[in-house]
């Protein structure tokens, strides 16, 4: 116990703490200020997720690249902003970090590389994959952090967000910070399935599998030939396109409903189901182009055939999935043909 408390850097446990308290102090001022009606406007603080932001913050160097969301004060705080600044940005007087333009659900310093708050539920997550294609174009060794919250993630921009940063191999961290409500309705009444976690990497495990397979194959050579050009293996690639093109349909079909204030059960239901059942399918098949080599630990595949199946089983399982479908079936009276 000696040995490990010796290991603990006290100092950056005291200046994380010191961190957390400066970004309640602003916050709890910044409410003081809308009760006395000189905030105008939306105010949304961060009261409680104050770890989140001192903790992933304190990783980056100040080159590093942060987008937010409409819980923005402590991760702008955190990143270096002058807490003068921010209070003039709330109050919308001069000398705020965007001029008092911004205000609080907008607030901006690009000198410490925040891009930006964003009031606008996940869209903050396509704009950190594009700031992160534009920094490997370049050749720069920065790194894009994007919040989010866990409501974002039955929008469409999450699933194509996530998907061009991991197709693209994008310097991005993604942080969901699930504290349960998007914005102001709790999540769990709108989200089927295991959430934000679940998803990511039932949607993941197939499109990585997918890849590695798509790129041995036309690495690979036998009679001549890149061993895609054999029927078999082209089949086993054509299928899984299109597998991971039908599940991320579903799930902007499911997502588009959520937009739209429907009932979503059902259909992030049937994306859950599907998209999870693919994943296993598509790893398989990618252990079967790689041969051998799918079995060993030097290529990826193996472990996306490993932590396949924890899709279908983790987090609500696919019997329920389908228990969810066929009573939402019943009551809809069958499927909608629009």
């Amino acid at each position: 116990m000696n040995g490990d408390l010796q290991n603990i850097d006290a100092e950056g446990l005291r200046q994380h703490y010191r961190t957390m308290w400066r970004i309640r102090a602003l916050e709890q001022m910044a409410l003081k200020g809308f009760d006395e009606k000189l905030v105008l406007g939306a105010i949304h603080p961060s009261i409680g997720q104050e770890a989140v932001a001192a903790g992933v913050i304190a990783c980056l160097d100040r080159d590093d690249l942060l987008l937010s969301t409409h819980r923005g004060h402590g991760h702008t705080l955190a990143k270096g902003a002058s807490s003068t600044a921010m209070m003039r940005e709330l109050l919308g007087r001069e000398g705020g970090n965007c001029g008092g333009k911004g205000g609080s659900m907008h607030i901006a310093d690009f000198a410490i590389g925040m891009l930006g708050a964003n009031g606008v539920v996940a869209a903050n997550i396509v704009i950190a994959a594009g700031a992160a294609h534009a920094i490997k174009l370049k050749g720069e060794s920065r790194l894009v952090v994007c919040f989010f919250g866990d409501g974002a993630i039955n929008r469409g921009p999450f699933l194509e967000g996530l998907n061009w940063a991991a197709v693209f191999k994008l310097p991005v961290l993604f942080v969901c910070e699930d504290n349960g409500y998007a914005a102001t309705t709790r999540t769990a009444t709108m989200t089927a399935g295991g959430g934000p976690s679940v998803r990511a990497r039932a949607l993941g495990v197939a499109q990585a599998a997918f890849d590695d397979a798509l790129r041995y194959a036309q690495d690979r050579h036998s009679f001549g030939k890149p061993i895609w050009k054999h029927q078999s293996i082209g089949n086993y690639l054509a299928d899984g396109a299109t597998k991971i093109t039908a599940a991320r349909q579903l799930i902007l079909h499911a997502a588009e409903r959520f937009d739209a204030g429907l009932r979503c059960d059902m259909e992030a239901g049937m994306a859950k189901l599907f998209a999870s059942e693919i994943a296993m399918q598509v790893a398989l098949d990618a252990v079967r182009v790689h041969g051998g080599y799918g079995y060993s630990t030097e290529y990826d595949v193996e472990r996306y055939f490993r932590d396949a199946p924890l899709m279908i089983v983790g987090e609500g399982t696919n019997e329920i999935q389908r228990n969810v479908i066929a009573a939402q079936l019943v009551k809809r009276g069958g499927l909608d043909r629009g």
